[in-house]
């Protein structure tokens, strides 16, 4: 197994988790103050990270491709979170998280097409 692939699965893995916490301690606002197409979007993830997870452990090219548009969209969520709506400025829990995920996604997106090769259909 790709070590990429791995450390993927584990990553989707930890978000689910997170995600399952926030869902679970926040009831029906688990992101107060989020606009509310930005908590959807995490809310979303609930159900996206672990399916990209189990596609991509699977070996399928829509895993590959899933997670990629998770890790990517991700920062992307992020830091719109930590960066235009947090006014706070300086360095953040947040905005150290959103600068790692943000290292993963490209990380990421340089090991696609060596992932790609190696996955197989669907």
């Amino acid at each position: 197994m790709h070590v990429t692939v791995v450390g993927s699965v584990l990553l989707l893995a930890y978000g689910t988790a997170v995600h399952v916490v926030h869902l679970a301690l926040g009831g029906l606002d688990p992101y107060p103050g989020l606009p509310d197409w930005l908590a959807g979007y995490f809310i979303g993830l609930t159900v996206v990270d672990p399916l990209a997870a189990v596609l991509l452990w699977r070996g399928r090219r829509s895993g590959v491709l899933l997670t990629v548009a998770v890790f990517v969209t991700d920062a992307a969520a992020n830091g719109w979170a930590n960066h235009v709506l947090d006014p706070s400025g300086g360095v953040t829990a947040g905005r150290v998280g959103q600068a790692v995920i943000t290292a993963l996604a490209l990380a990421l997106l340089v090991m696609t097409p060596r992932l790609w090769r190696h996955a197989g259909g669907g």
